[in-house]
């Protein structure tokens, strides 16, 4: 089967939202490339869609924050598969909970590490392999529209992420189409109070949080519009339309 399905390399695609995404694509039609920083099994709701679509994959232990990561990652992901991924889903991303009075150039370098500098080297090693037109979709944030004050260090890297995504798309031309998601919240955790997601959810314009097939939908969208490139798609219930003094965890 190898060769017949297109494929995709999703970082941080074992668990969470990156799990959803790569469940989707294989249900899609692609074989995939599973990156993490550590090595461990799919969620088992992941384990399933491999298995019922037939895709081929492979996990891949990488820590992208370290600056030959991203290339090397690549390397062995063409080496295993044969072929230059036809999709790259830039997923993987740390969230600290620095502010302005604790914010330094250790949070700064970490955050920008891992959620921008690893998307573009990852981006950049992809298309100097690739000998046809690829695609390349960024997880973005919300928050890039309407930031509020905490989680800085991990705005700003979205922010700076998100910018890069026209920036990007011009300078590739016709060689990758880039352009990213931005959800809302997605994944509750245990962070959040009983009750709190459905009081955040009925401050949404549309009255609901996004879920985490609604963001992996986006993602199979942009993968394969190809007349679509340097955009940006919010899937959040419409939170960038608004400005909440807090992140939603505090609210």
């Amino acid at each position: 089967m190898s060769g017949s399905r297109p494929l995709a390399l999703v970082t941080g695609g074992m668990r969470r939202l990156g799990a959803a995404i790569a469940a989707r694509l294989a249900g899609a039609g692609y074989d995939l490339a599973l990156s993490s920083h550590i090595d461990g099994a799919p969620e088992p709701h992941l384990q399933d869609a491999l298995g019922s679509s037939g895709a081929e994959w492979q996990g891949f232990v990488a820590d992208l924050a370290e600056p030959i990561a991203p290339g090397q990652l690549m390397e062995n992901v063409v080496a295993h598969f044969g072929r230059v991924p036809d999709l790259l889903v830039n997923n993987a991303a740390m969230f600290g909970q620095d502010d302005w009075t604790n914010m330094d150039a250790e949070t700064l370098d970490a955050h920008c590490r891992l959620n921008m500098f690893a998307p573009l080297l990852l981006s950049q090693a992809l298309v100097k392999a690739a000998t046809a037109q690829v695609a390349i979709v960024h997880i973005a944030d919300q928050r890039i529209e309407n930031p509020p004050p905490d989680q800085l260090s991990y705005t700003l890297s979205k922010q700076a992420l998100a910018a890069s995504v026209r920036t990007m798309a011009t300078s590739f031309g016709a060689k990758a189409r880039v352009n990213a998601v931005a959800p809302g919240l997605v994944i509750v955790t245990d962070d959040y109070a009983d009750g709190q997601a459905e009081r955040l959810a009925h401050m949404m314009p549309l009255g609901a949080l996004p879920d985490p097939a609604g963001i992996a939908d986006a993602v199979l969208y942009l993968a394969s519009a190809q007349h679509v490139t340097g955009q940006t798609l919010f899937v959040d219930g419409g939170a960038h339309l608004k400005s909440f003094s807090r992140d939603f965890v505090h609210l």
